[in-house]
């Protein structure tokens, strides 16, 4: 899972264009949502369409999203345990 938490970080900046954020930046414990990174309500339809672009994993009410987008390891442990393997 350290693994897809890395990616992720990466892919929150690019998805994001977050200028002068390095993937350090997000710890993987802290609130997305609110935090210090200031994503709001539009970067989280942004993050939703990546990761079901990317992971094949649908994102698809509000009250899920909240608990998704609460950290980072919570995104990894949801795409973890829901994604849909692309080879097969």
């Amino acid at each position: 899972m350290e693994n897809l938490i890395k990616e992720l970080q990466i892919k929150i900046i690019d998805a994001l264009d977050l200028v002068d954020v390095t993937p350090d930046d997000i710890a993987a414990d802290e609130p997305l949502i609110g935090g210090k990174l200031g994503i709001d309500s539009i970067d989280v339809l942004e993050l939703v369409m990546m990761v079901e672009k990317d992971y094949g994993v649908l994102i698809d009410n509000q009250e899920l999203g909240t608990k998704v987008f609460a950290s980072l390891g919570a995104l990894a442990g949801f795409i973890n345990e829901n994604r849909v393997e692309k080879t097969r």
